[in-house]
């Protein structure tokens, strides 16, 4: 049994413990804020088992126009966010390139195929199945050639992953989806994804669980992480605390620690946000609506609108073009209700530029873990990849998961 600190308390750090813990190791949490309080909590609270493919960048020149011109709804920027990130996302572009997005799926495919397999061990134990829907999510087309050229490859991705998708015509939507008024030109069923009512409290469910067991929860302050003689220590509710083992899981807070550290991490900073509505009728299943790039999940306490990616500077005010353009358009086809008053949420997904997560030992620091870079998929992935980095930590096989670690990633972490 060893005594392991893990930094970071979002989904990925909770499932990194709790992973740990069943393994019989002595686990500590800390973090600055209590378990699933940051990104974790203002997700769309899907385990997506179709997400087999990574998310690449546009390359085709129309949708980088869009993009540059402003007419997408899936991205925005400010001249300053891509500017401060531009050798991350010219890696990104990169790594983009059909060929090579086409090899980094294979790996990004291993981990999806076993994500709800993964949380359902951790849901029932926690006894959050209340939370938890296993029905699937829409993703609605108001253009014909959108829908018709997705239905197109769904072949592809049947054939190469085993998705279990289906496809609705406009008038089976509206009677799956009651919301909306008249037919889109379609929709894709993708079947196995599950849905979390509540993605905070999913992550606060795990980590009472844990503690229950036995685990620490420290209020702390990663930044002063430190090497002393043979364990790692941090400052941790006015004391010093240590381990054995340390465990960096802070998402995009991410690249300042290691940078004391003398890593440095190419990370893109996918800045999003979400606006809840009250009254709303309630949608069946989450709703993604392709024409204006959002998400929409009947959630506690109404529904949930959860935009795309803005490529901001750090510290900007939140940039929520994104959620206002969907409210103004949206109407014109569902019912949407009122936006709740009070400010807006805004977390940030810790995207790396060769689109995988990173786990593994830090390659200049002996008994240093590294376990963050999920970008889209923390929320999803956190119990699968804890789970490999557990096999990690206890000498288990490197070769399976060879494309995630830090070593063979030159690209990324240097």
């Amino acid at each position: 049994m060893s005594e392991i600190l893990v930094l970071g308390g979002g989904m990925v750090g909770i499932a990194t413990a709790l992973e740990l813990q069943a393994r019989g190791h002595a686990v500590t949490v800390v973090d600055r804020k209590p378990p699933g309080q940051e990104t974790s909590y203002g997700n769309a609270g899907l385990i997506q088992a179709e997400a087999a493919e990574p998310y690449a960048m546009p390359r085709a020149l129309p949708e980088i126009l869009d993009i540059l011109l402003g007419r997408s709804n899936d991205v925005v920027w400010s001249p300053r966010g891509v500017l401060s990130q531009l050798p991350a996302l010219w890696q990104y572009y990169r790594s983009s390139h059909p060929r090579r997005h086409q090899v980094l799926s294979q790996p990004n495919a291993q981990l999806i195929r076993s994500a709800c397999a993964d949380h359902d061990r951790w849901i029932k134990l926690a006894g959050a199945q209340d939370l938890m829907a296993q029905d699937g999510y829409l993703s609605v087309f108001q253009e014909a050639a959108e829908f018709e050229a997705m239905a197109r490859d769904l072949d592809r991705l049947r054939q190469a992953y085993d998705i279990d998708t289906a496809t609705l015509s406009g008038s089976q939507v509206c009677e799956a989806e009651p919301v909306f008024r008249t037919p889109p030109a379609g929709a894709i069923h993708w079947k196995e994804v599950w849905s979390c009512a509540a993605p905070g409290e999913l992550v606060t469910r795990y980590a009472e669980l844990f503690q229950r067991q036995g685990g620490q929860i420290r209020v702390g302050d990663a930044s002063t992480l430190r090497r002393v003689g043979h364990a790692w220590e941090v400052q941790a509710d006015a004391e010093r605390i240590t381990g054995e083992h340390a465990v960096i899981a802070l998402g995009p807070w991410t690249p300042p620690l290691l940078a004391e550290l003398g890593y440095r991490v190419r990370m893109i900073m996918k800045h999003g946000a979400h606006r809840m509505y009250a009254g709303t009728p309630t949608l069946r299943r989450p709703v993604f609506d392709a024409r204006h790039g959002v998400v929409l999940c009947s959630m506690k306490g109404g529904l949930r609108m959860t935009c795309g990616v803005a490529l901001e500077a750090s510290g900007r005010v939140p940039d929520v073009r994104q959620l206002d353009r969907a409210a103004e358009g949206l109407p014109a086809y569902m019912d949407l209700g009122a936006a709740e008053p009070g400010p807006i949420w805004r977390g940030t997904r810790p995207f790396l530029p060769d689109m995988l997560p990173m786990i593994g030992a830090a390659p200049r620091h002996d008994r240093l873990w590294f376990h963050f870079g999920h970008g889209h998929q923390g929320f999803t992935l956190g119990p699968t990849t804890a789970r490999h980095l557990a096999n990690l930590i206890e000498g288990g096989n490197r070769a399976a998961v060879a494309a995630l670690l830090p070593e063979n990633r030159p690209a990324v972490l240097s």
